[in-house]
């Protein structure tokens, strides 16, 4: 086997998994660190994407519209939070309602705005050559972009005070008001970051992955139980997870097919559950 074509299904499979860590980062938030169940988050990368599509056709730079598709993402998460989840914290299965609700009103409402199928922003047309094959440099930067966001991510919850302040209102909110913190307003900025990381996962996808009313629905089970497969370290193990999980499907799928790709990422899930039932971060000494 040639040495050109082991570094395309390396790199193609690192591709894989750094789409899956971007796609898994909101999620780790407001479900890891939060204990809310987002049903809704593949509608809030559908979001982001949409987002970022409209901003493109206003004449927007490819880049700045996918910033501009997080911020405005995240800013609908914080008014998602005041009017919904701010009531149901603690109260799992209310969560999972709440969103999953919030999920299929999201769905029509794209469906109803957009139609089922909608053009991509389309990827720049730039290729890195490596022997007799090629891949696009997008793919690359996204999986520039996966470490980017995880080491920003990880910065801004353990080196600054607001990620102290969020830890310690999600760990305890009553110590945590007592000695001053306005939990509300933390929370409330903790889940806007949460759904502004999914809105730039779907600003970030867009150009590989057409914005459709459905697109998140293809990210989102994997990302659950990448989150699940993490543990308690939820931001680092996620990312773990979902880096080992994705590059061994999508490896699996190159020289076999998606189907036995997508068979490999659920059958080293369960294993993995068998084998450590509280997550592969169970015994780890990091705390996030």
């Amino acid at each position: 086997m040639q040495w050109d074509y082991l570094a395309i299904v390396a790199l193609s499979s690192l591709t894989s998994a750094s789409v899956l860590i971007i796609a898994t980062l909101g999620l780790a938030v407001i479900f890891g660190l939060m204990g809310v169940i987002n049903l809704a988050h593949g509608e809030f990368i559908m979001f982001g994407a949409y987002g970022a599509l409209i901003a493109t056709r206003a004449g927007m730079p490819l880049v700045v519209a996918i910033v501009f598709a997080a911020l405005v993402t995240g800013l609908f998460g914080a008014v998602v939070e005041r009017l919904v989840i701010r009531y149901l914290y603690g109260r799992l299965l209310d969560t999972l309602l709440a969103t999953w609700g919030l999920s299929l009103a999201l769905y029509q409402t794209a469906v109803l705005i957009f139609g089922s199928t909608t053009p991509g922003v389309g990827m720049p047309i730039v290729s890195v050559a490596i022997g007799r094959y090629s891949i696009s440099a997008y793919f690359l930067f996204l999986i520039a972009a996966a470490l980017v966001m995880l080491a920003a991510t990880y910065l801004i919850l353990t080196r600054t005070s607001y990620g102290i302040m969020a830890r310690a209102s999600i760990q305890d909110r009553d110590t945590a008001a007592a000695v001053g913190i306005e939990t509300g307003r933390i929370n409330t900025i903790t889940f806007a970051f949460g759904t502004g990381l999914a809105g730039l996962a779907g600003g970030l996808l867009v150009p590989a992955f057409p914005a459709t009313p459905g697109m998140g629905i293809a990210f989102v089970a994997k990302a659950f139980l990448a989150v699940v497969v993490a543990g308690p370290v939820t931001l680092t193990g996620a990312a773990v997870a979902a880096g080992t999980l994705g590059w061994a499907a999508s490896a699996t799928a190159s020289y076999l097919s998606t189907v036995m790709g997508d068979i490999i990422f659920f059958v080293a899930t369960i294993l993995l559950l068998r084998a450590f039932p509280n997550g592969i971060s169970d015994r780890w000494r990091l705390k996030l």
